[in-house]
């Protein structure tokens, strides 16, 4: 288990995921493990370096005895891993860190798979269109694709790969194929999609409308409250630098009978029949920022960035037609 480098420093974040996969008694035992001041202190005194039991029960001013039972329950927990090294006298034992963040994924009601929905997902480099703006720039999986700030790029081959996105205004447009059936009613259209403004770097403070137009038809805009970075996305590769942007905002963008909203809250009166959804092989999604309004302009994230592990997922829900 290499922990640490030549310098005893560690080398990249290491990141223990739990999910409703894991057992719950896995989930109980690392809660309760994180549950006491004295072990979380424990743990930031182990981010720097390796110590001993001694140098913990000193630092805490605790009997080594407590010292012991603070450090059994994180290893039992998986946090820590400890092993025996030779000492002025005989052998000693040291700890190390094993994680620097953990990330608990919580359980989701069950997925609706009537008859009557059908979702398809696109990823962010599949985009049949756009108009961008510098700052601009696309990142893949394990690098840039192109040149940053290159309007060029967006037309680059590789740009299928994309995760991760940005520019200060215009839209990039994706075609998503109209799987609606038959005799079928169209009652909603939905796209969900993680977002943020693109700012300098990062800058949490910085608003950007963000408008979507669906089959050319603008159905609403949104003002995101900044761009966000200083702090490791959940999926955010290690390459990519904690002061760039890091994650967004998982946004809702509905359609139904009475209107168009994001999240729940009706942003226009657009209703589905103003989308001319049966007339087309495709249904158009467009994303972007207006040069009027407040062009903060917009970073999309990938399933592979950020903090959801998703790209671009559109929801069709319909009806038999009546009669």
């Amino acid at each position: 288990m290499a922990l640490l480098d030549s310098d005893n420093k560690f080398t990249q974040p290491r990141i223990l995921r739990l999910d409703t996969l894991d057992s719950y008694e896995k989930i109980e035992q690392v809660l309760k493990a994180l549950a006491s001041d004295r072990r979380i202190t424990i743990l930031s005194h182990l981010s720097k370096k390796m110590a001993s039991v001694n140098e913990i029960a000193e630092m805490l001013d605790i009997p080594a005895s407590t010292a012991t039972m603070h450090i059994n329950i994180l290893e039992d927990a998986g946090l820590i891993h400890t092993e025996l090294k030779p000492a002025s006298r005989g052998l000693q034992k040291v700890i190390a860190r094993v994680y620097d963040q953990v990330v608990i994924q919580l359980p989701k009601a069950p997925e609706d798979h009537s008859d009557n929905v059908i979702d398809v997902t696109m990823p962010i480099g599949a985009f049949v269109d756009c108009q961008v703006a510098p700052t601009c720039g696309l990142v893949g999986e394990i690098g840039i694709i192109g040149e940053l700030d290159d309007v060029a790029s967006f037309y680059h081959p590789n740009r299928i790969y994309t995760q991760l996105l940005w520019f200060r205004h215009g839209y990039v447009e994706y075609r998503f194929p109209n799987r609606l059936p038959k005799n079928m009613s169209l009652e909603s259209l939905q796209f969900s999609l993680e977002l943020c403004s693109e700012a300098p770097l990062h800058n949490p403070d910085w608003p950007s409308d963000i408008t979507v137009w669906v089959n050319q038809v603008e159905i609403g805009t949104w003002t995101s409250p900044g761009d966000f970075g200083g702090e490791r996305g959940v999926l955010t590769p290690l390459w990519w630098d904690e002061w760039n942007t890091q994650y967004g905002m998982l946004k809702v963008w509905r359609v139904n009978r009475e209107g168009s909203y994001v999240d729940g809250v009706l942003i226009s009166d657009v209703g589905i029949n103003r989308l001319n959804i049966p007339q087309q092989p495709y249904i158009s999604l467009k994303i972007g920022v207006k040069n009027d309004g407040t062009p903060g302009g917009i970073n999309l994230f990938g399933s592979k960035f950020g903090n959801y592990p998703q790209d671009i997922v559109m929801r069709m829900r319909f009806q038999p037609l009546a009669g």
